[in-house]
């Protein structure tokens, strides 16, 4: 609907995990590369938590096509709101594993022989479960039971657990502490910084095709960052309405009244009240610009965070 209004290729904030507007941050680069490790060395259980809107899922999508690259075969649960039975069905079905028996011990007998003739070959297969504090306890305890499936030095299958901070809650029950036990990698996503949230609007708007120095004012990201605290799924939607709400007034550049209504629009209160434990609040205008500026002229892939 703005696009055009901004001179912009697409819309730079939307809410898809699309991999191309990924910001790396270095606890993201540690937790792709902690990923890759936990793969590559066939470790089994890993587990990758963070707070809502953290961008575990963007993560996650880019993770898979590291994963493509490298030729393992993926299975990817969105839903795990499942009993064990029927997680199991899913899950051969996303690996694309046949078996014309009902019979759960026939689907497991298949399950490992699929999964052994790809060890032979050394192609990992990856099961990543997302939203994992969703799932019942009795289907965690099944999932638990397939990491049995073994070889005597490595495990044949890699198990993502992917879920808000309430899965570490959900695993420190007595009754999952097998399965707490058996996690030999742990991640997490974090909210950004004052800086980094500079710098991930910076991006987002040039792979969209345009200049966040000529979009936005530097006092309208100031109170982004303020509203969202570093909350990336927070940032896009104050962003994005705030983009709506300039094209609406025929400005050309996002105001700080902008943000202010996108804040309302969205009961966001008073999230973005700064506090003196927030020495990068009292930035001046100034030295904000002047970072935008230097960020926006750039060249994609060669920011000061990697």
């Amino acid at each position: 609907m703005y696009e055009k209004h901004f001179s912009l290729t697409v819309a730079p904030f939307t809410l898809n995990p699309d991999p191309r507007f990924l910001y790396v941050t270095p606890p993201i680069k540690e937790t792709l590369a902690t990923l890759a490790y936990g793969v590559t060395n066939r470790k089994g259980f890993m587990l990758l938590t963070g707070d809502v809107g953290t961008g575990k899922t963007t993560l996650l999508n880019v993770f898979v096509q590291w994963l493509a690259k490298h030729s393992a075969a993926t299975a990817y649960i969105f839903n795990p709101r499942m009993g064990p039975d029927e997680f199991l069905d899913f899950m051969m079905a996303d690996f694309g594993i046949q078996c014309d028996s009902t019979s759960k011990s026939r689907r497991l007998i298949a399950l490992n022989q699929w999964l052994l003739s790809r060890h032979q070959s050394w192609q990992p297969a990856v099961l990543i479960v997302d939203e994992a504090q969703q799932m019942p306890a009795e289907t965690l305890e099944e999932l638990r039971l397939l990491t049995n499936l073994e070889t005597p030095t490595h495990k044949l299958l890699q198990i993502v657990l992917s879920g808000q901070t309430e899965l570490e809650r959900v695993l420190a029950q007595p009754s999952l502490r097998q399965l707490k036990q058996r996690i030999t990698l742990r991640c997490k996503t974090l909210p950004l910084s004052y800086f980094q949230t500079i710098e991930y609007i910076v991006q987002r708007v040039r792979v969209a095709g345009g200049r966040s120095d000529q979009i936005f004012h530097p006092e309208s990201i100031a109170l982004v960052f303020r509203y969202s605290k570093g909350i990336v799924r927070l940032v896009n939607l104050l962003c994005e309405q705030a983009l709506i709400n300039a094209f609406c007034d025929d400005e050309t550049q996002v105001l700080a009244k902008h943000v202010e209504d996108a804040a309302r629009e969205l009961d966001l209160g008073q999230n973005g009240t700064p506090s003196s434990s927030e020495p990068e609040l009292k930035a001046t205008t100034t030295a904000v610009e002047s970072g935008i500026s230097q960020l926006s002229q750039t060249p994609p892939g060669k920011g000061t965070t990697k």
